[in-house]
């Protein structure tokens, strides 16, 4: 008996990055139904990462070139494929459900899809990103908290990240967007999630962002990180994007934060730390933290909980006794992001198959 169109599609896009899994009541497949057609649904599964032309696609599949490059066109509008245009040439890929699907619905996200989200990160997904966090965005400090730490390397310093990206297209969180048409989530802002080269020219197709200058992108990332996010790129050296993100609404921090050591799961390379002496129990800092990692001890004194604490600088920021700061890791503990993208996927997959 052939399986169920559907069902395919859901263990294809289970192989992708931070996986698709299935749960006891099928949400799954209610999301896939919102999205996609059975033809959509027959067309993904004979697509893979890899942009490929029509034409290509096409040959493989034994059907004329003008029929698959409409329908690829369509799906790419629709936000179920990703499309890459070079000069002439246009190609088109399979893409996760994160990064991807997900994501590319944020221009026309509803109430319906939001509320099948939402139950199926509740039901099964908030596992599967916890298991590949650390492959998929990593912490890295904001940006007031690192122009104090010496050597910090590029990749650590999220405004050398922006400054080396070329194409800077800002866009709206679909996680806080998400949460906000449950009903649930905060009121942190909006326009905060970055994309770069290929991939922000994509969500400028589409309309679903829109090109930023560099002092721009630096002013909206200082923005996000006065209020309380956290700056999170992709995991690559030279990230194809980067979010900042809030424990109420984020699905990569809602589930470390669900975890009992968050620290474990994270890709970060620092660790906030208290001087007791000069601390006035003010709280502000256990406000600020996303991750609860930080409590007042018995002596009125902050107290980081090292196996909670990502490393993002949150707390040091604002602290009004300067009685915080992060500090790096011991040089055993610390880890170097994959080079490239493609590095990435390598990670993403290894540390899938150790989960």
């Amino acid at each position: 008996m052939t399986k169920d169109i559907y069902r395919q599609l859901q263990e294809r896009l289970d192989q992708y990055s931070m996986g698709f899994p299935a749960t006891d009541s099928g949400v799954e497949i209610e999301i896939l139904k919102e999205l996609f057609s059975e033809a959509d649904a027959e067309m993904f599964l004979h697509l893979t990462p890899k942009p490929e032309t029509p034409e290509a696609v096409a040959g493989r599949i034994g059907s004329p070139v003008e029929a698959v490059a409409a329908r690829l066109d369509d799906m790419s509008e629709r936000g179920l494929l990703f499309r890459l245009r070079k000069r002439d040439s246009v190609k088109y890929g399979a893409i996760p459900f994160v990064h991807g699907l997900f994501e590319f619905q944020v221009s026309t996200l509803n109430p319906r899809l939001a509320g099948l989200v939402q139950r199926y990160m509740d039901e099964g997904f908030h596992g599967a990103i916890a298991r590949g966090a650390a492959a998929f965005l990593r912490t890295v400090p904001i940006q007031r908290t690192i122009e104090v730490l010496h050597h910090v390397a590029p990749y650590e310093d999220a405004a050398e990240i922006l400054k080396a990206a070329g194409k800077v297209v800002v866009t709206d969180c679909i996680c806080r967007k998400q949460k906000r048409l449950v009903g649930q989530g905060c009121d942190k802002p909006l326009e905060v999630c970055f994309m770069f080269g290929s991939m922000g020219q994509y969500y400028v197709d589409r309309g679903m962002g829109r090109e930023v200058s560099t002092d721009e992108a630096i002013r909206i990332l200082m923005n996000a990180q006065d209020a309380g996010l956290v700056t999170q790129p992709a995991t690559a050296q030279n990230p194809g994007g980067m979010c900042n993100c809030c424990g109420d609404c984020c699905g990569v921090l809602t589930s470390l934060k669900r975890h009992p050591r968050p620290a474990e799961k994270v890709f970060s390379n620092y660790f906030a730390e208290v001087d007791e002496e000069m601390c006035s129990g003010c709280e502000t800092c256990v406000d600020r933290c996303q991750m609860e990692a930080i409590r007042i001890n018995q002596d009125g004194a902050a107290e980081i909980v090292r196996d909670r604490c990502i490393g993002c600088g949150l707390c040091v920021a604002v602290c009004p006794e300067e009685a915080l700061q992060l500090v790096l890791k011991p040089k055993d503990q610390r880890r170097t992001p994959p080079a490239t993208g493609f590095e990435q996927m390598a990670f993403m997959a290894e540390t899938r198959r150790a989960a």
